[in-house]
């Protein structure tokens, strides 16, 4: 079953002769459980793509089925409820908030939801996150690659279908970058949720499932890892 569906997606800026088009078209579908790598470089549209499957913006033209709900068809506080709790973002600039801990952080998003954290859930990611002897710690005091697997727990904790990672090892060397990476990969079978990672790092995409091109707009899928 798929999870995610992209109909015929069309993102223009602007109109008239100084008219953009972001994406031209595209039209993709991935199943539940799971992690796709989107390349591109620098201005080519993968960025534009990202907020449209999380819905941070309207496309032009097309659809964005999530579990089969169509997101653009929703009114504004529905879609503010179901993006809450249905799509976790982890960005590449972390942001934690600097007064809250670790395990703070990381249930704030349930908070905002006026839901009770579970506490089970929250021991267990800790635990598969390597954070619980920091639990308590403020991001101050952590390093670049722990920051960003609070970051990772944060995206997690509200049990989301769909998380959408932009350029999540943009800010870390590359021991954290394989670490943040590996991670992703196990929590998308452990927890079967569909990740979506955007990245320029073409080594880092290998890690994926599957890998999708961007290019001037237009999409175009490179298949499965390793086949």
């Amino acid at each position: 079953m798929n999870l995610l569906e992209v109909k015929s997606i069309c993102k223009t800026y602007d109109s008239g002769e100084t008219a953009v088009q972001a994406l031209k078209n595209v039209s993709f579908s991935v199943p539940k459980g799971e992690f796709v790598a989107v390349i591109g470089e620098s201005g080519s549209g993968k960025s534009t793509l990202l907020n449209m499957l999380g819905a941070l913006d309207t496309p032009t033209e097309g659809k964005v089925l999530i579990d089969g709900n169509d997101t653009f068809s929703m009114k504004e506080r529905e879609l503010t409820v179901f993006r809450r709790r249905n799509i976790g973002f982890i960005f590449q600039a972390f942001h934690l908030i600097p007064e809250l801990t670790v395990e703070q952080n990381i249930i704030f998003p349930m908070l905002l939801d006026y839901q009770k954290p579970d506490k089970k859930y929250l021991e267990e990611l800790l635990g598969v996150l390597n954070l619980k002897e920091r639990r308590k710690h403020l991001p101050s005091q952590l390093s670049g690659g722990q920051q960003q697997r609070v970051a990772i727990g944060r995206a997690l904790f509200t049990r989301p279908s769909l998380v959408l990672a932009d350029e999540p090892t943009g800010n870390l060397d590359s021991q954290n970058s394989s670490e943040v990476i590996s991670l992703l990969k196990q929590t998308s079978k452990k927890y079967e949720q569909t990740i979506i990672m955007i990245t320029h790092n073409r080594g880092i995409a290998q890690n994926a499932d599957r890998v999708l091109q961007v290019s001037d707009g237009v999409l175009t899928d490179l298949g499965r890892c390793g086949e």
